[in-house]
């Protein structure tokens, strides 16, 4: 038994449709998936429905977006099977609406350089629930001002901090990420640690008991930095996860789905959270229906 529980679609940044992704998944070999677009639970009900057809499990997901205010630092959480996900749904409009409005700054400041038209983007972002720098990339590329997604050009443009036209804005605190998260009776997981130098932050939400677990294999991750990442997560008792982070033609780093997973162990360790999550939010739901209706 054998999962990924990172992967993307064209729900958010990913070049491949739900189906392909799942198709992909079944020929890999995994037995189950977590398609885990950026700030939308939009891809779970087909995929569940596709999953059933090619004989994967899915697990629902969402790579929510977060700001780590203490250090400046951009954050991102993966919160695994929400019983509640409607608490959810503000939240991701509203990280959605921040990526847009900073995405339509970003293709104004292009535009300025490069004499492309709008609708050039949004026909690769047609799909989507936001507007994100590869589709940006991807009709630079259309239009011969690039011949690579990550190359020289999207450095010059959009790389952090100082790139010519890179947009930015905080997301909502990661605590009160996890809050609703938890709130919603989901997983959180720490994304890729490393990505965004969220270590000493992966220590301090660890000591609040804000983790449920820890991405430790992921490509942004050296050998050394993921089994440490490993130890750290088994030692305060969390789960270990691994997921390819799969984005198709959009992926920065070479990776496929199933380069990297999530061993048995903690797939077992994460269905009995899931269970105890559907069984807590089922009781609370029975106790709010059977109050009397001032107490509600």
């Amino acid at each position: 038994m054998i999962g990924d529980l990172h992967c993307h679609t064209t729900l958010s940044d990913g070049s491949m449709g739900i189906e392909e992704v799942i198709a992909q998944a079944k020929r890999v070999g995994l037995d189950f998936l977590a398609i885990t677009d950026h700030d939308t639970l939009s891809s779970s009900n087909r995929a569940q429905i596709l999953g059933d057809r090619y004989g994967i499990k899915i697990i629902p997901a969402v790579e929510l977006s977060a700001w780590d205010k203490e250090r400046g630092q951009k954050v991102h959480i993966l919160c695994y099977a929400p019983q509640k996900p409607n608490r959810l749904e503000g939240l991701c409009l509203k990280c959605c609406t921040i990526r847009t409005e900073c995405a339509k700054e970003m293709i104004d400041k292009v535009m300025e350089r490069y004499p492309i038209p709008r609708d050039a983007v949004m026909k690769y972002c047609k799909g989507s629930k936001s507007i994100y720098k590869s589709h940006i990339m991807r009709a630079l590329i259309s239009y011969g001002y690039a011949t690579e997604f990550y190359g020289s050009v999207n450095d010059r443009l959009f790389s952090y901090p100082r790139g010519e036209c890179l947009v930015t804005r905080e997301y909502p605190d990661v605590n009160f990420v996890l809050d609703m998260i938890h709130s919603s009776k989901g997983i959180a997981v720490l994304a890729h640690p490393h990505m965004f130098g969220n270590i000493e932050l992966m220590k301090s939400l660890t000591a609040a008991g804000k983790l449920d677990g820890i991405e430790c294999f992921h490509v942004s991750a050296t050998d050394i930095q993921q089994q440490a990442l490993k130890k750290f997560a088994q030692e305060h008792d969390l789960l270990v996860t691994g997921g390819s982070d799969f984005h198709g033609l959009y992926n920065s780093t070479m990776t496929h789905i199933g380069k990297f997973t999530t061993d048995e162990e903690n797939l077992e360790k994460l269905f009995k959270m899931i269970h105890a999550n559907a069984k807590a939010a089922k009781k609370a739901g029975e106790a709010a229906f059977n109050q009397p209706k001032e107490m509600t």
